[in-house]
């Protein structure tokens, strides 16, 4: 008698448990909707406000250039929607004027801020980006020399959209080392915190061979949550060394004055930040290993690599040394913690660091920075005849 009561309160659970999860309450139609592909922010000519681009997805036009077999078709597979507003939020909710159909945002690939509109109080303009829950986190952060929305317009060679065009290239960049990625996330997380200074990738619009081309170079870097100055690509790649950001690439050294040259092609790095406290002061330690092989060099005929491991080695790694000192000198000079020193401290040390917090900018400024790279040569890849290979 008990078991079969168990039994039928199980079926009744069962039963409203089904009422109560079947189907999606807040599903939409995809002929309702007008799926935003990306994301540019600028300040308006008047400089009050906001002006927001979005590229939406033209479903038709995808599908025709895909039957046609090909990408480089005269009509696009996106639209640029454009408008003002004085807030973000609401200037959003406005393009349901223009498309007739809601923005659907959870398909964002990338948030370009103009290069005016990051100058100051970037927090609180994209605060929408996280409040609103059809947005993603992982949406990547750029910021545009110019304005954002002359980014939308670029017409890429391989992709049919601009913006996913910018995703490829952020994840390609990102894995040869050559520009630093980061997502909202990241983005925000820095901006909120106490001592790390915010940074993302700039993107361009360069002249190729007569035609408009999208290049990532550089880093923006922020103080508080407005635009400070910015990393060239020495310097970027020195944060990514401190951060262990970096993955493969490429490192060259001049050997002579007379040419001699070598490449070096990194097969993996990482790095380690060690904060200190020595009489009082703080101070930190960055250990970076790397390991790679030769990929190119034009030394002369005859000259044994094998011999020469330690010098080369020795080679790559005061170019290393040199990329994070750069970088060292320029955060300094904006007075602004791109690396992270003050969180490391913070962690390793709270007792000390409450009483640092509240001037870390001054005793940033001052911090004493040693640096320490291990650098290994795996294979130097040699091209030896048969004669010489026996």
């Amino acid at each position: 008698m008990g078991s079969s009561f168990k039994t039928i309160l199980k079926q009744i659970a069962c039963f409203f448990l089904i009422l109560t999860l079947s189907g999606c309450w807040n599903s939409r139609e995809l002929n309702t909707i007008s799926i935003v592909m990306g994301t540019g922010l600028d300040k308006p000519e008047d400089g009050e406000g906001v002006l927001i681009t979005a590229q939406v997805v033209k479903p038709g036009e995808i599908k025709a250039s895909e039957k046609e077999g090909t990408t480089g078709t005269d009509s696009n597979a996106y639209w640029n929607l454009e408008r003002e507003g004085m807030s973000t939020f609401a200037t959003v909710r406005g393009f349901t004027h223009q498309a007739s159909r809601r923005l659907f945002f959870p398909h964002n690939q990338v948030l370009i801020l103009g290069e005016d509109f990051a100058e100051e109080n970037v927090r609180k303009k994209i605060d929408i980006f996280v409040r609103d829950p059809e947005n993603r986190l992982t949406v990547w952060v750029l910021v545009s020399k110019g304005k954002a929305k002359d980014i939308f317009y670029v017409k890429p060679e391989l992709e049919k959209i601009t913006a996913l065009s910018i995703s490829n290239m952020v994840d390609a960049y990102a894995a040869t080392s050559q520009s630093i990625s980061v997502n909202l996330k990241d983005f925000l997380t820095r901006i909120m915190s106490d001592s790390t200074a915010p940074v993302a990738p700039f993107i361009k619009i360069a002249e190729k061979g007569g035609k408009e081309v999208l290049v990532m170079e550089g880093t923006a870097v922020f103080k508080k949550d407005g635009l400070a100055g910015e990393l060239d690509s020495k310097e970027t790649r020195g944060l990514m060394w401190v951060l262990g950001r970096v993955k493969s690439g490429i490192i060259e050294s001049h050997f002579s004055e007379g040419g001699e040259y070598v490449a070096f092609e990194i097969v993996r790095a990482s790095s380690k930040i060690s904060p200190e406290i020595k009489n009082g002061k703080p101070c930190v330690k960055i250990t970076i290993n790397e390991e790679g092989n030769v990929g190119e060099e034009n030394f002369r005929d005859g000259l044994d690599l094998a011999s020469m491991v330690k010098e080369l080695e020795g080679k790559k790694s005061e170019v290393i040394k040199g990329e994070v000192m750069a970088a060292l000198k320029k955060a300094k000079e904006l007075n602004a913690d791109i690396f992270g020193f003050g969180e490391k401290i913070h962690k390793s040390y709270p007792k000390q660091w409450a009483k640092l917090k509240d001037n870390w900018d001054t005793v940033f400024n001052d911090l004493e920075v040693e640096v320490l790279v291990n650098a290994k040569l795996l294979l130097t890849g040699e091209i030896k005849t048969i004669e010489q290979g026996k």
